[in-house]
């Protein structure tokens, strides 16, 4: 686990973001046990219940699930899950300011592509 939070965002969310990017990104597979919010709680020095609500957090997204006195488990279809939602965030957060600017500084679509593709081979 990184061991870095940041002071931009509430920790609750950068635990669930950070469970995330380990499916993400294979560390943590469908199947896998996550680390429970006690691990979470001594590894981040914060408050179990802080850790408890990024996980629900989770729960709620059917990302991941209990199994009743074992622990917190990776759900079959979250890695699918995480990168629907994240996509979107990504439209959000980066393409419609991206067009929105464009639109202002009278650049195309089709320019637009062009400078993502000459980006590519930079």
């Amino acid at each position: 686990m990184e061991s870095n939070l940041k002071e931009d965002k509430p920790i609750y969310q950068q635990i669930a973001e950070k469970i995330e990017s380990s499916i993400l990104d294979g560390t943590i597979k469908e199947g896998d046990r996550v680390p429970s919010t006690n691990e979470f709680a001594k590894f981040y020095q914060i408050n179990p219940a802080t850790a408890a609500k990024g996980i629900n957090q989770l729960v709620d997204q059917e990302i991941v699930y209990k199994k009743r006195g074992i622990g917190m488990f990776v759900a079959e279809g979250a890695r699918q899950i995480i990168l629907g939602k994240r996509k979107q965030d990504f439209y959000k957060d980066y393409i419609v300011p991206l067009k929105n600017e464009a639109d202002k500084l009278g650049i195309t679509v089709s320019e637009l592509k062009d400078l993502l593709e000459r980006g590519e081979t930079q």
